[in-house]
């Protein structure tokens, strides 16, 4: 499918090749066209991706979910597409071997589908968050090389075959490459080898024949050495008849960083071996307090990820990992960090919410 633009594509493309930093950060795009202004402001982020082709999403805190009916409004004005910050992770599902719980998992696909949302699956395997029976299984030697195959599978079809139909794409596998660019070192890897990788796409295709099936990872948003890792492995895993669909670029930024370098080369290459891709877990963490500077830098580095997406034929969707800094997960996992998300803590949109609307309003295919 061509991609077309409305406004220049050399512009975006030479937006996107920016380097930003608290200094340099550019202003995120503007739109002269007053109506256009008027009627996107009326609007959510669902209403002006819709003609894109790209779907927006975000990740959805249950708990919140549950307590704060402005946070449920919001998920359902702005948004076509949810996926679960924790409630498919194996060890909330399976906390004790053998019972499986999808009471909130379900919850949140029944909502999905009552505002006309798709949802995407995370993750059906992951090195963090997993049931302490299957870890510490593993550690004491009780559960082998075997039955850890067996265990596997079963919970791949357990999961996937419980939301059969009901979801669009499931990140498969997640973070099984490490930062120095080689298979990362898990329980899974030393028991079973490489081959579990395969295998688990397998299953899942088998599980839900419809669903488009994942691999996903933070630092992967430019060409790099881990990216790279991850293109050969789409290689070897499509010559060996492997059915993966698509590959996820997690999007965790920071704008004390310098921008990833050739994001849209890197999506293309993946979109050249057949695969869709997508941009599952965007937020641009800062370092506190906020100032006029680095608010301006977010908005910028949301945009340009958005550019990118949008530049590219196959890239499906754009997924924020939360939306409001009242929930973020940045200030407990990052020491002195945080506004990473789109509203601030009352809801109110940031620079960075305008900025996407705005490369939703000015872009199209």
């Amino acid at each position: 499918m061509k991609v077309t633009r409305a406004v220049a594509g050399t512009a975006i493309a030479a937006a996107l090749l920016l380097t930003i930093t608290p200094q340099s950060a550019p202003a995120a795009p503007a739109t002269t066209d007053a109506t256009t202004d008027a009627t996107a402001a009326a609007q959510g982020l669902r209403d002006v991706a819709k003609r894109t082709g790209v779907r927006i999403g975000t990740a959805v805190d249950m708990a919140a979910f549950n307590a704060d009916p402005p946070y449920r409004e919001a998920i359902a004005r702005e948004f076509n597409s949810v996926v679960a910050e924790n409630v498919m992770k194996w060890g909330e599902i399976e906390r004790e071997r053998g019972v499986l719980d999808f009471t909130a998992a379900d919850q949140l696909v029944d909502s999905a589908r009552a505002n006309g949302q798709q949802v995407r699956g995370h993750t059906l395997l992951w090195h963090n968050q997993n049931p302490g029976w299957l870890t510490d299984g593993v550690a004491s030697g009780e559960i082998d090389a075997t039955e850890l195959r067996q265990i596997l599978k079963r919970h791949v079809f357990e999961v996937a075959g419980h939301f059969r139909g009901r979801i669009v794409a499931w990140d498969v596998v997640n973070e099984v490459i490490d930062d120095s660019a080689q298979l990362r070192d898990t329980i899974f890897l030393r028991l079973l080898g490489p081959e579990y990788i395969a295998d688990m796409f397998r299953w899942a295709h088998q599980a839900d024949p419809k669903a488009k099936l994942y691999l996903n990872d933070y630092n992967v948003e430019g060409v790099n050495a881990k990216s790279t890792a991850y293109y050969e492995l789409v290689k070897q895993l499509k010559a060996d008849r492997v059915p993966v669909h698509g590959f996820g670029i997690q999007g965790h930024l920071g704008v004390q960083y310098p921008f990833p370098n050739n994001v849209l080369d890197n999506v293309r290459r993946f979109e050249k071996l057949g695969l869709d891709t997508a941009f599952t877990e965007v937020d641009v963490r800062m370092p506190m307090p906020p100032d006029a500077t680095k608010i301006q830098a977010q908005a910028y580095a949301y945009s340009a990820l958005l550019q990118a997406c949008l530049l590219a034929q196959r890239c499906v969707s754009f997924t924020v990992w939360g939306f409001t800094d009242k929930y973020s997960w940045v200030p407990g996992v990052f020491d002195g960090q945080g506004a990473a998300n789109i509203l601030d803590e009352n809801f109110a949109p940031k620079p960075a919410y305008d900025a996407l609307k705005t490369t939703f309003t000015l872009g199209g295919r």
